[in-house]
């Protein structure tokens, strides 16, 4: 296995220096595994580049590194258990999961890759996990077997699907002298890898003026009563979060719904297609791009009864009209150099009237999903998306989550415009 000595680390960094984790609070978990020893020089390295690590291990991983030599390193008391050796005080493992910008696992065995993907919680790291709000990263440590065992690989996609980054494994010599996959990557990219989670290169989008309509609306047919869909807005509403996270100016309409948008967001709340439709158009002309992913109502009612409207006959009749389509009004409006993106729920000829909608509506891309799959569409957490573009060129993508699916069309729009 490759040592990393000080010198190569020193010099490996003296011209590239790490800039996005100074003043960063991470926690650094170890696990029992032979690899624990890269941790200590990764523990070296973070605290160089300036953030504040604290270190939390495993009862097993005690028998490959000291944590005396952790807590030198960090300068922090490294952490095994709930209680402190003097039994006076304890570790409380929410404040620890609160703390942190960032819960990294080096090295994560397959013993905790299992039991976090699973939601045990049988020592302070896997306490400290499942109270954590920061993001988390794993870098998984094992022999070559053990990572290809489906079990494993099964735990890793149920640790992505909860939104955690996975650093890949090297290649090369193991601890059983097989040669193959599942050394814990070395210290210096796990550094880079966290480096460029919190200082990504500029996105394209980045300053962009970008409208996304998300939720259903309501066509109020009485003060109680409404015509409206089973949209619960969460597809629109991650794709905001998705974009504000690029760095793009975020303007979120949002129709009648359930989610909580971050504080970070530009949102404004509406009820009726009509009034969706004003929102949308007092910023249209100002915007770069608009995202329409919200499920509007067709049709409203001609009249709106001003007092609930008793029962009487066995059947009632209701006069609709049409709302604006709001999509294609903007669509007739776009300017050179506006750039739209629409959505296609459907539930038969999907493909086709995908092609039909994103021409009639001017769309540069089209999001499409089928009733018919399942998993995706309304109120699941998950959505299964093709996207395809003016020249009718399909991207299909597997069943993923929301938050993902939002991270795949942002990159479609950011390819799209560079």
């Amino acid at each position: 296995m490759k040592f990393i000595s000080r010198t190569s680390s020193r010099k490996r960094y003296k011209n590239n220096p790490v800039s996005g984790l100074k003043d960063k609070k991470i926690l650094l978990g170890v696990c029992g595994s032979i690899a624990a020893y890269k941790s200590v020089f990764l523990t070296r390295l973070l605290v160089k580049a300036g953030a504040e690590v604290r270190v939390i291990m495993t009862p097993s991983a005690t028998s490959f590194v000291q944590p005396i030599t952790f807590a030198t390193l960090s300068k922090q008391e490294c952490l095994v258990s709930y209680t402190r050796e003097d039994g006076g005080q304890w570790n409380n493992h929410v404040e620890l999961g609160l703390w942190a910008d960032l819960l990294l696992i080096a090295p994560a065995s397959a013993g905790t890759l299992s039991k976090m993907a699973n939601g045990h919680c049988d020592n302070l790291l896997l306490g400290v996990y499942l109270s954590a709000r920061c993001p988390v990263m794993f870098a998984p440590a094992m022999d070559e077997d053990m990572w290809r065992h489906p079990s494993t690989q099964a735990n890793i996609e149920k640790l992505k699907a909860f939104g955690h980054a996975i650093i890949p494994v090297g290649e090369g010599e193991l601890a059983s002298g097989l040669n193959g996959p599942g050394r814990m990557a070395d210290p210096e990219d796990i550094l880079s890898y966290i480096d460029r989670f919190f200082s990504p290169p500029p996105s394209v989008l980045a300053g962009k003026k970008i409208l996304v309509t998300a939720g259903p609306t309501y066509e109020h047919i009485d003060p109680v009563r409404f015509i409206g869909n089973h949209s619960s807005g969460k597809m629109g509403v991650a794709i905001a979060e998705a974009l504000a996270a690029k760095g793009a100016d975020v303007t979120l309409v949002l129709g009648p719904s359930n989610m909580h948008p971050s504080p970070a967001l530009r949102t404004i709340k509406v009820v009726s297609s009509a009034e969706m439709y004003a929102a949308a158009a007092e910023h249209f002309d100002s915007l770069d791009i608009a995202i329409f992913a919200a499920a509007v109502a067709d049709y409203t009612p001609v009249e709106v009864a001003e007092q609930k409207i008793k029962k009487s006959d066995e059947t009632m009749e209701l006069r609709l009209k049409k709302n604006i389509d709001i999509a294609a009004s903007f669509g007739n409006r776009k300017q050179p150099g506006q750039f739209s993106v629409g959505f296609a729920l459907e539930t038969d000829n999907e493909l086709q009237h995908a092609i039909d909608k994103r021409k009639k509506k001017a769309f540069d891309l089209i999001v499409l999903n089928s009733l018919k799959d399942e998993g995706a569409g309304f109120k699941h957490d998950t959505n299964k998306v093709t996207i395809l573009d003016a020249d009718n060129k399909q991207w299909p993508f597997e069943l993923k989550s929301k938050e993902d699916v939002a991270k795949d069309i942002v990159a479609m729009i950011e390819t799209k415009l560079s």
